[in-house]
C-alpha cells in the first residue's frame, strides 16, 4: 500500500515560485535480486509520475530501477490561481496511487 506525503504550500502570492515535495512509500524491487535460493525476485518499481496544477501537466518524471525505495521528488512550479495541485504515481504490476493538495493564491 502506498502512503504518499506532500509538500505544498497552503498560500502563496500570485507569480511566486514555490517549491513542491512529494514521497511515496514504494519498496522498488529492481528485479535484480535473488533469493537465498536462487529465485529472482521480479520487478516491481514506479515507473512514472505525474504532477498537474489545475488539471495542467506541471511536472513529469520516468523512474527506472535504479531509484531508491520510497522516491522523493522535489520541482518548483509558479503559483498561477488558487486550486488543486494533484500527484500521480503508476508503475509495474497495476500499481497507481494519487493524492491531491489545495493552494490558495492571493
Amino acid at each position: 500500500m502506498a502512503h504518499p506525503l506532500l509538500s505544498v504550500p497552503g498560500k502563496a502570492k500570485r507569480g511566486e515560485i514555490v517549491e513542491i515535495k512529494a514521497l511515496i512509500q514504494h519498496e522498488m524491487e529492481t528485479g535484480f535480486r535473488v533469493t537465498n535460493d536462487g529465485k529472482t525476485i521480479p520487478r516491481d518499481i514506479i515507473t512514472e509520475f505525474l504532477c498537474k496544477y489545475n488539471d495542467e501537466e506541471v511536472f513529469r518524471a520516468q523512474l527506472f530501477p535504479a531509484m531508491s525505495a520510497n522516491p522523493f521528488l522535489s520541482f518548483f512550479t509558479t503559483a498561477t490561481e488558487s486550486g488543486t495541485i494533484v500527484f500521480e504515481w503508476s508503475g509495474d504490476n497495476g500499481f497507481f496511487a494519487t493524492a491531491s493538495a489545495s493552494i490558495s493564491v492571493e
